[in-house]
């Protein structure tokens, strides 16, 4: 009969043969070492309240199954969320009426540098699924900040693949709407992948959670009065 194991590092849920029983091995996903459960040992899922067992000085059962705090939702983590992007909304208006000249791009690009890490952390928090199990927090800031440097890089690589493929003039003349899908399509896979690999979403969570800062970039170029996407030019 096979054995159910959860690793005790990224809680993953797996099962093994009864043959590997007493046996230690590496988690299929986290490579952490795992001890299988031998075939008498009882795996209890849920224990109540007031199982017996060692207790502390506090009288704290300390043998009691570690419980993971729910924090889907987190008031605070909104708040900042929708603060950064008022926020980052106004200092956009400001910036849309001031003459930047050739500084433009540079304020862009930090712009674009500065909310990436942020946003990555807040649709992690809004996006993660707690059953599967959740990053520590500094573990989480890294990935976000990883993360979130590539979704700003994106994009640079847009407008590079851009003036590569349809000439350095494209952007100024404006780019036709099929040759924007197609950048923009370059663009989700890589930012739907870097999520993968920085937060292990499901491919359509990650696009969802790139699409965060697409989007609320997108509103920031709109504040500043800027075109949606670059190339996107109306009533030309």
């Amino acid at each position: 009969m096979p054995i159910p194991v959860t690793c005790p590092s990224c809680h993953t849920r797996f099962q093994v043969g009864d043959q590997h029983a007493g046996k230690t091995g590496p988690c299929p996903k986290c490579k952490n070492p795992i001890k299988i459960p031998e075939k008498s040992d009882e795996v209890v899922i849920h224990a109540p309240e007031t199982e017996a067992g060692a207790k502390d000085a506090t009288g704290k059962n300390v043998l009691k199954p570690i419980k993971r705090k729910e924090t889907k939702f987190s008031l605070n983590i909104t708040l900042v969320t929708v603060g950064l992007v008022v926020l980052s909304v106004g200092v956009a208006w400001i910036l849309g009426r001031t003459d930047l000249g050739d500084n433009q791009i540079w304020v862009l690009a930090g712009g674009a540098i500065l909310l990436g890490p942020m946003l990555a952390y807040a649709g992690y928090t809004f996006l993660r699924d707690d059953e599967l199990g959740v990053f520590d927090t500094n573990s989480a800031i890294v990935r976000s900040a990883a993360c979130g440097l590539v979704y700003a890089l994106l994009w640079g690589v847009y407008i590079f693949l851009g003036t590569q493929i349809f000439g350095d003039e494209s952007f100024e003349q404006g780019l036709e709407m099929v040759q924007i899908v197609g950048l923009g399509a370059v663009a989700m896979g890589i930012g739907t992948f870097a999520a993968f690999v920085s937060f292990d979403f499901e491919p359509i969570t990650g696009f969802f959670h790139y699409m965060l800062y697409l989007l609320v970039t997108i509103l920031l170029r709109a504040v500043m009065g800027l075109p949606f996407i670059p190339g996107l030019l109306f009533g030309e």
